[in-house]
């Protein structure tokens, strides 16, 4: 679609009557809604408030009224709180298993651990001395048995 001498003078035209894009768009035919928008965005056209904001803020000034009503005293209410649930401790976390780094393996290093071995992180990457646990894994998981209880929670302990 070409915008015309004619049809731009038109677009402004409407545009200043406070027309919609929607009914912009509609008269002048042809085009949409968002090209109006567009073209006159290009042609720097004054923009408008958007009407939905308009009728809000009209209808809030209806809603007003005219005179304040003498200020209502309330008397405070006793709201009864429910006591807080009591606290259940849970069994402390199984210690770590100790550190399996003796042997053949060198478990600094993820692709040097297999499936059967455990996956967890001890200690930081950046930092030296890091490595893997490399204890045996728990069958289809990729911890031992120890990790495996600090990892995965039951969904009894999710629940709550």
């Amino acid at each position: 679609m070409d915008w015309t001498d004619e049809r731009i003078a038109e677009l402004k035209r409407l545009w200043s009557e406070g027309f919609s894009a929607s009914q912009i768009a509609e008269r002048l035919g042809g085009i949409t809604r968002n090209a109006v928008i567009g073209k006159a965005h290009r042609l720097h056209l004054p923009s408008r408030p958007s009407p939905i904001q308009r009728q809000m803020g009209e209808r809030r000034q209806r809603t007003r009224p005219a005179v304040r009503p003498a200020a209502i005293r309330v008397q405070p209410v006793e709201v009864a709180r429910a006591a807080p649930p009591p606290v259940v401790a849970k069994a402390p976390a199984p210690p770590p298993p100790r550190n399996f780094r003796a042997g053949p393996i060198d478990y600094s290093s993820a692709l040097t651990l297999s499936d059967r071995h455990c996956h967890w992180p001890i200690g930081h990457p950046n930092e030296p001395g890091f490595h893997f646990c490399g204890a045996a894994a728990a069958p289809g998981r990729p911890y031992c048995q120890a990790h495996c209880q600090v990892a995965y929670r039951k969904t009894d302990d999710a629940a709550a």
